[in-house]
């Protein structure tokens, strides 16, 4: 067997078969470290055949189960079955379609969001130009295979990693691959060490679902499929599933201790009711309708409910939602890692600086529209320089602009960013491509390529030619002329300046002579330097707002990008992630010098990290994470996606993201406005403050039933509520209001306190001492009335009935706000819990007086001095939680004046 013969199903037979050296530099090796041909051609066909196959993906039935293996679902199921027992089937009817409905949202969100593997498999050019039996032929992607000789040009996507044979002028846009918002220059040039270099360095390599944006190159596909640098990205995705919410935690805390409450206490009251000689039936179905009372069944559907409506509002604020509980968990974010490039960024080269020898200019305008103001030093107008380099900018260049598809539209581009935006520098001086076309045809040029670092183009000028030269101020300073060495010194010391304010700077020289000598390079001799353009890839302009507002919502914005470390500090200084000063910023490189015991101790100081790879934004996550953070990852490239999916939630971007990064995403920004985070947030909070409301709400009331139920015995008093009393509080005062209260609005200090712990109850902050005491205080009350009413002659059982449940609904007006009056927040700010009480007492008062519902639920009509009293009693809850309320708004004053 020849070396050819065994290198794999890409190369057998093929009459362009390689040469060891081409095979061997193909892995980025070459023959004089050892490695022979039969070795090279082994490794690549290890690589194996394209391998993007679905993996790790649950079969429907199974995400649909798991829905229900919630301890707060299995307990509905449970009480659902009780009612079943005891007869009430309507009761039955209502928790099972409670616990069927939460069953299939959450199965329909599970299932979106396990497409993401799907749609990686889809990120691949639709076809390849392949070498086959000596000439060029289009196939589709999935058909290449290791070994194949892939031809590149301007505009294809890469259909698989390679290493490149040839490169010219070959630029490659890998921003959503490595983040990097420049195209990388391509070279042939063999690595000393491919196997440690980060992706932004491996420039002898195109990578699957990277974008050619310039020149032309061929290459030996090295790997397909799984073994790609975008196979290692969905690797990275199936390790690392997202764990459980703050709130799915929370609610799984509550249906666990509920459930204990639950049995000991209708073990307790059937014990002491048969101790009593109650019926051993009726005690029986009292201890089942505790059971059922001591469940809020209804908090699966308000906590749907709260974040269906929140997930509307965000829609309505371009943010789209793609798994409900993220809505909440934002609002448990303490930490936002967020990618540069086209998250804070525009995603767009522009140029800010310009400097000439006349003096120093500033660009304004936005993206890539060629319109806005030259100002600096002077008056532009009489810079003998500025309209030189801008006709010498515009004329060494192959970029298009586009005007507007439609009215208020973005400007779009053809070709290389860089060159775009010198194209707008130049639109903004009155310097056009069609004048210059006109006015000086292109007659030759020298591309760009990596080893000269400048590109020089040649053209008619009248009799004359004139020649013009862009690139890298090192590269053309040996070609200016010698007669200006002052005006070369002081163009590098700009340059330091501006290279340390992250900018990217390219000089532009110029040169007029009489003849197209024989060799163009010939022409570039003698220069004359017009001066230097800084551009950037700006920061979006709602950018710099959101992270201010972020900051004072304590929320620590980290910035993870895989470009340049100067660059990544130019744009934290100017976002203000960093402070201008100062600034601590982490490479890749450094990190993978610390080892995890290192990284976790400095994490918490470090805003910004720069040249990472996506296995190093999974670390910076999980350390995060590993501090008790609740950590939000933004992102728009498939770079991204690992992050997204292993952060505790994830935000894609809407218009610059790849479908990769959406379908791993908890939540896409349609405008891609990092400022709708802040919405988000803010939304985020008020769902957790409306779902704690209703918690307070729910076990308050069914607390207050239990201490009914429990201390009647012990104050010799009769069994206070019949089975039916009890089931009827539970599903209307937990019902309707409660659903009510899920649609508060948000607190004004809202986005003025910090995030909640991770570890934080949702008892926590005095809720379970308000459930307790609030409760025996409606307990009290309700047996007070019992005791009265037995006492006086009156119909006892239908007064404590009717106390108990309007008890209930004047603490629901009451706990709308966990420190402002009700009297403060009025009526309009909630419309539907004021139609949700008055409904609720309206039927309450039939059911007191329709013969009909009297006998369904055993009440008698009320006199109207029996009437007056239950009401009367029933306003105690309402008026204790307001003077708890302002007892809290004194404290809280005092803790001011004396910190003030």
């Amino acid at each position: 067997m020849t070396a050819a013969s065994g290198i794999g199903p890409g190369l057998v037979a093929r009459p362009w078969a390689l040469e060891a050296e081409a095979v061997a530099a193909a892995l980025g090796t070459d023959t004089r470290s050892g490695l022979d041909a039969g070795e090279a051609a082994a490794r690549l066909a290890r690589l194996g055949p394209n391998e993007l196959t679905e993996r790790g993906h649950k079969p429907p039935w199974r995400l649909f189960v798991e829905q229900f293996t919630n301890t707060m679902i299995v307990v509905l199921v449970i009480a659902a079955a009780v009612t079943a027992v005891i007869g009430d089937l309507k009761d039955t009817a209502v928790i099972l379609a409670i616990v069927v409905l939460n069953g299939v949202i959450g199965f329909v969100q599970e299932y979106r969001a396990d497409r993401a593997m799907t749609a990686l498999k889809q990120m691949t050019s639709p076809t390849a130009r392949v070498v086959r039996d000596g000439a060029v032929a289009v196939r589709p992607a999935s058909e290449v295979v290791p070994g194949d000789l892939l031809v590149l040009e301007a505009g294809d996507v890469v259909a698989a990693d390679v290493r490149l044979l040839e490169s010219v002028a070959l630029r490659i846009n890998e921003a959503a691959l490595t983040g990097e918002s420049e195209p990388a220059s391509k070279t042939v040039d063999p690595l000393p060490d491919v196997s440690d270099a980060l992706l932004a360095d491996r420039r002898n390599m195109a990578f699957k679902g990277t974008a050619v944006t310039y020149g032309r190159g061929t290459g030996v596909v090295a790997a397909t499929g799984m073994a790609t640098a975008l196979g290692r990205i969905a690797d990275l995705m199936q390790e690392h599933a997202a764990g459980l919410t703050p709130l799915q935690r929370r609610l799984s805390t509550l249906g666990k201790g509920l459930a204990a409450a639950a049995l000991v206490v209708c073990a307790i009251v059937f014990v002491v009711g048969i101790m009593r000689g109650e019926p051993v039936e009726l005690m029986f179905l009292t201890a089942v309708s505790l059971a059922v009372a001591a469940i809020p069944e209804a908090l699966p559907a308000v906590v749907t409910v709260s974040l269906a409506l929140g997930a509307q509002r965000l829609a309505q604020r371009r943010a789209l939602i793609r798994k409900l509980p993220a809505v909440e968990t934002l609002g448990s974010v303490d930490v936002v890692c967020t990618d540069k490039t086209g998250t804070l960024t525009q995603n767009r080269m522009l140029v800010e600086r310009v400097w000439t020898p006349a003096g120093e200019h500033r660009v304004e305008g936005s993206g890539y529209e060629p319109a806005g103001a030259v100002v600096g030093d002077g008056d532009p107008a009489v810079d003998p320089y500025l309209e030189r380099l801008a006709r010498a900018a515009a004329a060494c260049n192959d970029a298009t602009l586009h005007a507007p598809s439609r009215p208020g539209g973005p400007w779009t581009i053809t070709g290389d960013p860089t060159e775009a935006a010198l194209l707008a520098f130049a639109g903004k001086l009155g310097v056009t491509r069609s004048d210059l076309e006109a006015r000086n045809p292109r007659i030759a040029e020298v591309a760009f390529d990596a080893g000269r670092r400048r590109m020089s183009t040649v053209h008619r000028d009248g009799d004359r030619i004139l020649v013009a030269v862009k690139g890298a101020l090192e590269a053309l300073a040996p070609l200016v002329d010698p007669r200006e060495g002052d005006t070369l010194s002081a163009a590098r010391t700009v340059a330091d300046g501006y290279a340390e304010e992250g900018y990217r700077v390219l000089a532009v020289a110029d040169r007029t002579i009489d003849a197209v000598p024989g060799e163009i390079e010939d022409a570039e001799e003698g220069l004359s330097l017009l001066g230097l353009v800084a551009m950037a890839d700006p920061p979006r302009p709602g950018s710099a707002p959101a992270v201010a507002a972020a900051r004072q919502a304590g929320i620590t914005p980290v910035m993870i990008t895989g470009d340049h470390a100067l660059t990544a500090r130019a744009i934290a200084r100017r976002l203000d992630i960093i402070p201008a000063a100062d600034g601590r910023v982490l490479t890749g490189a450094d990190l993978e010098a610390m080892d995890d015991e290192a990284f976790d101790r400095v994490v918490g100081d470090v805003a910004v990290y720069a040249r990472t790879n996506p296995e190093q934004k999974l670390r910076i996550v999980k350390a995060w994470k590993t501090r008790g953070a609740v950590v939000a990852m933004t992102g728009d490239g498939v770079n991204d996606a690992p992050a997204l999916k292993r952060a505790d939630i994830g935000v894609a971007m809407g218009i610059t993201g790849t479908e990769v990064s959406k379908e791993a995403a908890d939540m896409v920004l349609a405008d891609d406005d990092f400022a709708t985070i802040v919405a988000a947030v803010e939304e985020g909070r008020r769902i957790y403050d409306n779902i704690r409301r209703f918690v307070r709400y729910a076990l308050t009331g069914n607390s207050g039933e239990i201490w009914v139920m429990f201390l009647a015995p012990f104050a010799g008093l009769p069994i206070p509520l019949l089975p039916v009393h009890i089931l009827w509080i539970n599903l209307v005062t937990d019902g309707v209001p409660g659903l009510a209260l899920g649609v508060e609005p948000a607190e004004p200090d809202t986005m003025r306190r910090r995030p909640r712990p991770m570890s934080e109850s949702i008892f926590a902050r005095g809720l379970w001492q308000h459930a307790l005491w609030v409760g025996l205080l409606m307990g009290g009350v309700s047996l007070g009335i019992q005791a009265l009413a037995i006492e006086v002659g009156w119909h006892w059982q239908t007064m404590v009935f009717s106390t108990l449940a309007f008890l209930q609904l004047g603490h629901a007006l009451a706990v709308r706000s966990e420190r402002e009056s009700f009297f403060r927040l009025g009526w309009r700010t909630n419309r539907p819990l004021a139609y949700a009480v008055v409904a609720t007492v309206l039927v309450q008062l039939a059911i007191i007086y329709l013969p009909p519902l009297q006998s369904v639920f055993e009440t008698q009509a009320l006199s109207p001095v029996e009437l007056v009293v239950m009401f009367a009693a029933s306003t105690l809850a309402f008026i204790g939680v307001e003077i708890e309320k302002s007892v809290i708004r004194w404290r809280a004053r005092r803790r001011v004046s004396a910190g003030g």
